[in-house]
This record gives structure tokens, sequence and C-alpha cells, in this order.
């Protein structure tokens, strides 16, 4: 009997009942699973469950602009992108550049020189990705 109960419990069970909510002037919430005048139906979801469809709506008061508008905003964004590869490439030659006229053994400059080589690298490797997505 016991292995009944727990099994009972570790089951999950969906129950499917329109939920309605109402706040009183004095401000007192009041959940119910019948309709309460001046209350709201509450659309509830399974736990774990996601409402996609209302995350891709688009508000209606959402401001539009127009395809000339977004163009000069997307070439605003590829200079930009592109000025920072530029410099990123710059400091990636440095780096490299005091890399190789470091002295080798001073390990800890060394690798203080390495980590700044890896930086500038993995900048300059987001930034040509991010550049590649442009339109």
């Amino acid at each position: 009997m016991k292995s009944v109960c727990l099994l009972l419990c570790l089951i999950p069970m969906v129950a499917q009942a329109d939920i309605y909510k109402a706040v009183d002037a004095d401000g007192h919430v009041t959940y119910s699973s019948t309709p309460i005048k001046g209350g709201k139906r509450l659309n509830l979801l399974p736990p774990g469950e996601k409402d996609r469809d209302h995350s891709r709506e688009t508000p209606q008061d959402f401001p539009r602009v127009n395809d000339e508008t977004q163009k000069e905003r997307d070439g605003a964004r590829r200079k930009i992108l592109e000025d920072e590869l530029k410099t990123e490439e710059g400091q990636l030659n440095n780096a490299k550049q005091g890399l190789k006229s470091g002295n080798p053994k001073d390990h800890e400059k060394m690798d203080a020189m390495q980590r700044q080589v890896e930086l500038h690298q993995g900048n300059v490797d987001a930034l040509k990705a991010e550049i590649s997505k442009l339109k």
C-alpha cells in the first residue's frame, strides 16, 4: 500500500481548469474556479511549459522603422564592428610582437603576454563571427 501511495505521488498529475482572479476595492485578491464578477481569467500553463505563441507577438504600439532607416542602422553597425576588428587586429599584432621580443626566462611576464595574445585573438574571432552574420 505504501508503494502505491509513493507511486501516485511520483506520477505528475495535470489538472485542467480555468482559474479566475479578482481584486476588490480594498486590494484583497480572490481566486476561484468559477467566473467572478470583475475578475479575469488567468492563462496558466503546466510547469515547465512556456507560452511560445505569446512570446512571439509584437506589441501593437511597438515602434516600427522603415527599410531605409534599418539599412542605415545596419550600415552603421557594420562600420562599428569593422572599426573594432581593425583595432583588435592591431592590438593582437602588438601583443604577438611583445611575446616574440619578451624574455623567455621571465615566465610570469611571458604568461601575461600569452594571455593578452589569446584575449585579442578571441576578440578578433568574435568580431569576425558577428560581421559574418550581418546582411
